[in-house]
């Protein structure tokens, strides 16, 4: 359980984002049952279970291998797995496991330490089941023979702690001393002199005691072989060797070589080496030269894995003395390892308008070298938007820089390069994917500024004259876009109910048929929402133009035909070919060519006698007037328009001859008769001024009816 003092700490930590303070300690015996309980995190950290929960606690291990987990109901800290001490630290005498709690929401990381204590699971083992000693029979008593020490892989109290040997004899005694904890050295007194002719062998059991509860045991079995005299054992030229070799060597490589000496001569003086003391793997990476004394690699190395070999070297001449001597092998990293990324949280997708400074993602990295060669740095490559903030150890934030937009990007490739210190450095890279969700921050956008549509008058109800289209740039339903009709000025109520929108693709109908002479043109408002919250929208102004038709027949002015008696127009005897007999005014409500006009002389009494003005209208006498001539001609003028097809219609001229003949077939008037001639001239005078002004106030009355229609039509 952790101390008082590192709970007050964590209550600060808790209540100040990213505090940094003393890890809390626990300790746990190895070999405990997966599940089994550690400690209670979440009281050790001031939390409930629920708040360890909702702020997603989870455990972060620097080697990417998870030994506990957090049990979620009750926040306590259990076993993930079986812990073997031996298997996770070796003999070192500490063996500490490190983690941080990772709390998010807000962020806070909690260093956590977990002592594993061993446990007396390991019996003393010797390198060799069975030893055998060449001992001359002239040895004193005194005379030590080493005897390759037995191995325990617990530590402490639990290591070994006594030898002893088993059926004891007058022999031989057993001695131990340890000069470190790695390096302890057995010798086997001889007490008595030997006698090869009275016992040339002798076996006897040496055991090994370790001091756990209960003790466990390990022994060998000793072979004593009584030599006639060798009087002199091989000397090393050192007692300790010391080498070093990178950890990359290829095998074979040459790590040092040991060098005995024996001043015996002949099969006496013969050396030979061996390892007198293999260990529990029997240092099989190494392997001794039986005669030259070099050591070589036998198999590839691991300077992550074991920095530092140690072991004994035992030297035997051909009279069975033997010396021994304590080899170290230290392995030089190499830069071998990339650095990791560990990928705590990744927040995607991020909404466009996310403020700067947003977390993306948080990571740590590691790297299994040592050194330089360990030592990371990170970096972005080709990043505007996002970049790196690293607020603790090795733990890295990838935050927002700038203002995200989706439609000018919608997805990012941020690629994160972990590089060691190495020469040549090596690197990792891991590439984040970041999605940009939408927001509703784009109006619809119409493809153009406004629209112009055509219409012939006298459609049919319901007709598709065009069509307008939107774009949004965002996404979803966002970029729905619907169309409706809107009021062109605030003023108004509705829009104009002769004009509807589809609002699901824009298309424009004219609802009822349309008079030309009525409304030639109609501006409505189209507004184009999408379906956001809130929604956005934007307006544009179509101009839907009615095209004329050929619907309208000329309209006789002049002279009317509808009054009773007809009006006739006079022509004088002494009237000259050319001279003006009348005119004949007509309008056409169209316009454009289907209201240009063209007269032609339909029929006449004296079709020779009269001609009419195309373009004019205007009756002239194509000669004079002769006394065979009628003198009452009607004459019947067709009036046409210009239109396909054309429409007309036709006005009947009469006109009265004064020519001579008629002249002297009158009597001889008297002064009466000249009085009312004068009052015929006085009254064909009065009527063509009449005629004149009707002609005038029928054209004013026209224009104000058709001014007064266009004002309804735009009014409904």
């Amino acid at each position: 359980m952790a101390a008082a003092r590192q709970v007050l700490c964590l209550w600060a930590l808790l209540g100040v984002p990213r505090v940094r303070c003393e890890p809390i300690r626990y300790s746990v015996a190895e070999e405990g049952e997966s599940g089994s309980v550690v400690a209670d995190m979440a009281e050790d950290v001031g939390l409930a279970p629920a708040e360890l929960s909702a702020r997603h606690a989870r455990i972060v291990s620097p080697s990417g291998r998870h030994h506990f987990r957090i049990e979620r109901g009750t926040g306590r800290l259990v076993l993930a797995e079986r812990l073997d001490r031996e298997q996770l630290c070796g003999r070192s005498p500490t063996c500490t496991l490190a983690f941080e709690l990772l709390l998010v929401d807000p962020l806070q990381i909690v260093p956590v330490e977990v002592s594993v204590e061993d446990i007396n699971d390991h019996s003393p083992v010797f390198p060799d089941e069975r030893v055998t000693f060449n001992i001359l029979e002239t040895s004193d008593p005194g005379s030590r023979f080493p005897v390759a020490a037995a191995q325990d892989l617990d530590v402490g109290s639990n290591d070994i702690q006594a030898y002893s040997i088993i059926p004891e004899n007058e022999f031989f005694a057993v001695s131990f001393r340890s000069q470190s904890e790695s390096d302890m050295h057995v010798d086997l007194i001889l007490q008595k002199s030997l006698d090869r002719e009275e016992q040339p062998e002798l076996d006897f059991t040496l055991i090994a005691i370790d001091g756990g509860t209960p003790p466990r045991t390990g022994s060998t079995q000793i072979h004593i072989v009584v030599l006639d005299v060798n009087d002199n054992a091989p000397a090393f030229t050192q007692k300790l060797y010391v080498g070093q070799i990178m950890e990359n060597a290829p095998e074979g490589s040459v790590v040092l070589r040991v060098v005995a000496n024996d001043a015996d001569v002949g099969i006496n003086g013969d050396i030979t080496y061996d390892f007198s003391q293999a260990g529990i793997h029997k240092y099989s990476n190494f392997a001794v030269d039986p005669k030259s004394g070099e050591i070589r690699v036998m198999i590839s190395l691991d300077f992550e894995t074991t920095q530092k070999y140690e072991f004994s070297v035992r030297a035997v001449d051909g009279g069975g003395l033997s010396s021994m001597c304590k080899v170290v092998v230290e392995l030089l990293d190499v830069n071998d390892n990339a650095p990791e990324v560990v990928i705590s949280s990744v927040g995607s997708p991020l909404p466009e308008n996310a403020e700067i400074g947003t977390v993306v993602a948080l990571f740590a990295v590691s790297d299994q070298d040592s050194g330089a060669n360990g030592e990371i740095s990170c970096a972005l490559e080709d990043q505007l938007s996002f970049s790196l903030r690293s607020d603790y150890k090795n733990y890295y934030e990838l935050v927002t820089i700038s203002t995200l937009d989706r439609e000018e990007r919608a997805q990012h490739i941020v690629v994160v390069t972990a590089a060691d210190a190495g020469s040549p450095p090596l690197t990792t890279t891991h590439t984040f994917t970041v999605d940009i969700s939408d927001i509703n921050d784009n109006a619809p956008i119409f493809n153009q500024t406004s629209y112009t549509m055509f219409v012939h008058e006298n459609n049919v109800p319901a007709l598709l004259v065009g069509a307008v289209n939107a774009t949004d740039r965002d996404a979803g339903s966002n970029a729905k876009v619907s169309y409706s009709l809107v009021p062109a000025h605030r003023a108004e109520q509705e829009p104009c109910s002769c004009v509807s929108v589809n609002s699901e693709n824009g298309h424009m109908f004219v609802l009822r048929p349309l008079d030309y002479e009525q409304l030639k043109q109609l501006d409505v408002v189209v507004s184009a929402a999408d379906a956001g919250s809130p929604a956005l929208s934007s307006n544009v102004t179509v101009r839907l133009m009615v095209v004329d038709e050929n619907d309208n027949a000329p309209l006789v002015l002049h002279p009317a035909q509808d009054s009773s008696p007809p009006s006739s127009e006079v022509v004088p005897a002494w009237a000259e070919a050319g001279d003006l007999v009348g005119k004949v005014v007509a309008v056409d409500a169209d316009s454009g060519q289907n209201s240009w006009l063209s007269y032609e002389l339909l029929k006449a009494t004296e079709p020779g006698l009269f001609a009419v003005g195309a373009q004019s209208g205007e009756v002239r006498l194509r000669r004079p007037l002769t006394d065979r001539d009628t003198v009452k001609q009607k004459l019947i003028v067709l009036v046409r328009d210009n239109g396909r097809p054309s429409l007309s219609a036709t006005a009947v001229l009469s006109v009265l001859l004064l020519n001579g003949l008629w002249d002297s077939h009158l009597p001889q008037q008297s002064p009466a008769a000249e009085h009312e001639d004068s009052s015929l001239t006085t009254y064909l005078i009065v009527s063509l001024v009449f005629v004149s002004l009707l002609f005038l106030v029928s054209a004013v009355a026209f224009v104000a009816c058709k001014v007064c229609k266009r004002k309804d039509l735009s009014s409904g």
